[in-house]
Order: structure tokens, then sequence, then C-alpha cells
């Protein structure tokens, strides 16, 4: 019996000694492997963030974009988390890019032009209409006070919100509805932005602007403009037309 029981005994610390080996050597690699993803994810933030550099200084601020707050934003500013992956290596060059419903992100300069247009100095409310990716509304942000947008794509409304909780912006409020409509529970607002072009100012986002606010829009069917609209403090309407454009066409709700 006692020699049965040194032989047991043996057996299993044999057992216990090739289990603790194999668990450390399980822990190495899997710290190993764990280190190798953080390696990689660092290399990927560092390329991102040599990209983002570039279209600031290449397609902004040699363009003349002279507000640092706006190329301070969009330096920071993830802009290939909002597009689809398939479009992220494309996503700091200079043009627009689908972003699936018939929609778009705009060009990164006409991003940065539209938002000095805004001349924006920290405390505004702004409303936007047409959400789309959420990149602009993220811009804003990193600007302003608050920004309400609508968005009339329900997904893209959704994947928005989504996205710009995840990356912490706590003063984006989003909507899924009409455009055209505006947000009347909030108004009136400092500023307000459209990304989709109507053929003709919506009336009901005049009515919705501030006095002493500004408003800039894209104009048109065939042919569009981009219109920066002041309303003085009396209430009067002035109208400047400052380049042509190309973007999708605003869509009415039901």
């Amino acid at each position: 019996m006692q020699f049965q029981a040194k032989k047991i005994n043996r057996a299993f610390f044999a057992i216990w000694l090739i289990a603790i080996t194999f668990g450390l050597y399980s822990c190495d690699t899997a710290s190993g492997k764990m280190q190798n993803n953080m390696d990689i994810q660092n290399q990927d933030s560092t390329s991102w963030k040599a990209k983002q550099k570039t279209m600031v200084q290449t397609q902004i601020i040699d363009r003349g974009i002279t507000d640092s707050a706006i190329t301070a934003a969009m330096e920071s500013i993830p802009r290939h988390r909002f597009v689809p992956e398939e479009y992220a290596e494309y996503v700091y060059r200079d043009g627009p890019l689908p972003i699936g419903h018939d929609q778009t992100i705009s060009q990164p300069y006409i991003v940065a032009l539209m938002t000095q247009a805004l001349e924006l100095s920290g405390n505004e409310k702004v409303l936007e209409i047409g959400t789309g990716s959420g990149y602009q509304a993220a811009v804003l942000a990193e600007i302003c006070d608050s920004v309400f947008t609508i968005e009339i794509v329900q997904p893209l409304a959704e994947q928005s919100e989504t996205l710009l909780n995840e990356l912490g912006y706590e003063n984006v409020f989003i909507r899924y509805g009409d455009g055209y409509k505006g947000w009347e529970a909030h108004a009136p607002y400092d500023r307000i932005i459209l990304t989709a072009a109507p053929e003709k100012i919506p009336g009901v986002l005049l009515q919705q602007l501030k006095p002493g606010g500004i408003m800039i829009l894209p104009v048109g069917k065939e042919k569009q403009v981009l219109q920066l609209i002041r309303k003085t403090t009396s209430g009067e309407i002035q109208q400047e037309t400052l380049i042509g454009v190309r973007f999708v066409p605003m869509v009415k709700g039901e």
C-alpha cells in the first residue's frame, strides 16, 4: 500500500508539473499575442494620424481655411471611422465618398469651408440638417456648445448616434425625421447648416434661425451653389453666393 501511494504521488506530481508548465506557456503566448495586437493598433493609429495631419495641411490650410479651431478639430477626429470599412483607405483624400443609402460624406475642404462660414465662437447652438455619417456633427461639436442634427434615413441616424456616443460626443443630439420641418422644440438656433441641397431655401428653417444668426446651405437642382444666409437683428434676410457645389438632394418626408 505504501509503494502504491508513492507511485500515485509521483504520477500526480508529474501531471501537476506538466499542467503548470503548459499554463505558464499559454499565458506567455497570450501575452505575446496581446502585445502584438497593441503594437498593430498603435501603428494603425500613427498611420491614421499622419494622414489626418496631411489632409488638414494640404486640403484645408493651404486652401485658405484660417480658423485654428476647425483645423484642430479635423486633425483630431478619426474621419476613417465615419465611412464603410471598404472606403476607409480613401477617406483622407480630396473628395466625397459614399456612405450607403445614396448618401455621401462631404469632401474635407467643403466641411471646413462651411464650418468656417458659420463664424463659430464656441457658445452657439447649431441645427444641422442631414446628419449622414455624423462627421460634420462631430466637427461642429468640437467647436460649439451643442448640435441638434436631423437625418431622414433612419439607419444612418441610428449608426451616427451609436458612433458619436462611442466617441464621447455628449453635446450632439440626433433625431430621425424630416429636415424641412427643422426641430422646433429647440429653436431658435444661432447657426443652421444643411448638408443636402433643397431646390430653394426652406422657409421653416429661416423662421428657426435666431436674429443675428447665420445659415449655410447648398441650393439648387441641376446647378447648385453654396449660399450664406444672414438674419439681421431686425429679421432682414441677407444672401450671399459663395461657390458652385454638388450635394445630394434634400429629401422631403412623407
